[in-house]
């Protein structure tokens, strides 16, 4: 029984996901399911509170993503070179980390449980300063070293030459000159000199005009200081691979508290997700008891648009465990059905819930009808699958189990659904589980109405308008 698909829970679990930064965040909402222990969903349904406090008074934290980060300090323990850009990426994260350690700070004036996980970031303000210093905008800075600065500056003053070279070369041999620009070749600097003339201006042919009938040429004063040029860059690259490897190995040599920072910032990412959610959806924190009670104050279905859905008081195990709904096809039984559940479901998985106020207990299972339950695969019949559902339902129900069946006895002969309808009702009675089901069989509701324990509601209608109010009423 796929339950998520069911009550839609999955499609929520998408909303959640898209709140979150991390890849490991996104896994974990993913596998997200409702828990059995009491003393964990307590502390998670309090971390979305916390959450949610905290961005209400100091807005959204400042997370970034930070799986790139994972890859790149792996590479770093392999003992490649990271390159410039990987490195910014490392400085990024450990500046994110700085900026979330002081953002955590702050919910410590208020008591914030969230607060104390600064003390498990270290932003390592040495290695990232360093970096800043010695990268920018993906490149080694000029001024990451004095040699290399040195490097740079003859490197630049030597180019200079070659340009000037060259355009003095075309001043004075104007009429050799196919054009009155100098430009660049293989990597060297050329004139553009007239195939005739190639005579008169001493130097090496690089390349040609695609006629033929212009000849790029490099001056020989320009070709000894293209030689000097190049030994130079030979130097300047040995000093950039010298940075970025000590660069590296400071990285390396941080592995470990980078890849606490990563664990610790995917944890927050996770949590902090579940407190955007809460915003999202202008959800409340649920209450957690242990006496088999479910009490929704205006409770809302989470997808369903706030200023449309008519919220609905559901009470379950303080007056009768189960509850008969009828009422027209469009009255929204289904809906009251799943919001419900879902509510449980939520709350268990250490969410909060759309409802005005929330009391529900622990459930060690959801099970549910909804639907035809049409199996092609197995080719059966709506009915047959159906009945095969509930079965299911029926052999695993216990004390501890929230059941919900929506059109319960339909899609056969009237006589036999209601016959079915109130048998698989009365062995929901007796486990002791609490239930909702809806129906339009009137015997069922007589059922209801003389059983202990059990309880109809209906879906009013406006009597003026002979339209469906949505509203669950007992």
């Amino acid at each position: 029984m796929n339950t998520d698909h069911i009550l839609e829970f999955d499609k929520v679990k998408q909303k959640w996901k898209d709140l979150a930064l991390s890849d490991a965040a996104r896994q974990k909402i993913e596998e997200a399911s409702y828990s059995l222990n009491e003393v964990e969903v307590r502390k998670e349904i309090k971390d979305t509170t916390d959450a949610r406090t905290m961005i209400e008074q100091y807005g959204a934290p400042p997370l970034t993503s930070v799986d790139e980060t994972k890859d790149i300090v792996a590479l770093s323990l392999k003992g490649s070179c990271l390159l410039p850009g990987q490195l910014e990426r490392v400085e990024k994260a450990l500046v994110a980390a700085e900026r979330m350690k002081k953002y955590l700070q702050r919910g410590k004036q208020q008591g914030n449980s969230l607060a104390y996980y600064e003390m498990n970031l270290d932003s390592l303000e040495e290695l990232w300063q360093e970096i800043a210093r010695q990268i920018r905008n993906q490149q080694v800075d000029d001024h990451a070293s004095k040699l290399l600065l040195q490097l740079r500056r003859e490197l630049a003053e030597l180019e200079n030459q070659m340009r000037l070279k060259a355009e003095q070369m075309i001043r004075t041999h104007k009429e050799c000159m196919a054009d009155s620009f100098m430009t660049h070749r293989a990597g060297r600097v050329c004139v553009p000199v007239k195939k005739e003339y190639k005579w008169k201006i001493p130097g090496s042919v690089i390349d040609k005009s695609s006629t033929g009938n212009t000849l790029f040429v490099e001056p020989l004063g320009i070709a000894n200081i293209y030689e000097k040029l190049q030994m130079l860059k030979i130097e300047e690259e040995n000093e950039v691979h010298r940075i970025l490897y000590t660069l590296t190995a400071m990285v390396a040599e941080s592995a470990e508290v980078i890849a606490k920072n990563i664990r610790v910032t995917e944890k927050l990412d996770f949590i902090f997700s579940k407190g955007k959610l809460s915003q999202d959806m202008d959800a409340a924190e649920p209450k957690i008891n242990v006496a088999r009670q479910i009490d929704l104050k205006n409770a809302r279905h989470p997808l369903m648009d706030k200023e449309l859905c008519v919220p609905l008081d559901i009470e379950l195990g303080t007056h009768a465990n189960g509850i008969i709904i009828t009422g027209p096809n469009t009255g929204g039984k289904t809906v009251a059905l799943k919001t419900t559940a879902l509510s449980c479901l939520m709350a268990q998985t250490g969410l909060h819930v759309t409802c005005e106020e929330a009391d529900i207990c622990m459930n060690s299972a959801f099970l549910c009808d909804i639907g035809d339950g049409q199996n092609l695969t197995e080719n059966l019949s709506t009915f047959s699958a159906h009945i095969k559902n509930v079965l299911e339902i029926v052999a695993s129900v216990n004390k501890e189990s929230l059941v919900i069946m929506d059109e319960l006895g339909s899609g056969t002969d009237p006589t036999e659904g209601m016959g079915i309808a109130i048998s698989i009702l009365e062995e929901l009675r007796k486990s002791g589980c609490l239930f909702l089901a809806t129906t339009h069989y009137p015997e069922v509701k007589e059922y209801a109405s003389r059983t202990e324990d059990v309880i109809n509601a209906r879906m009013e209608f406006d009597r003026e308008s002979l339209k469906p109010t949505y509203q669950l009423k007992e």
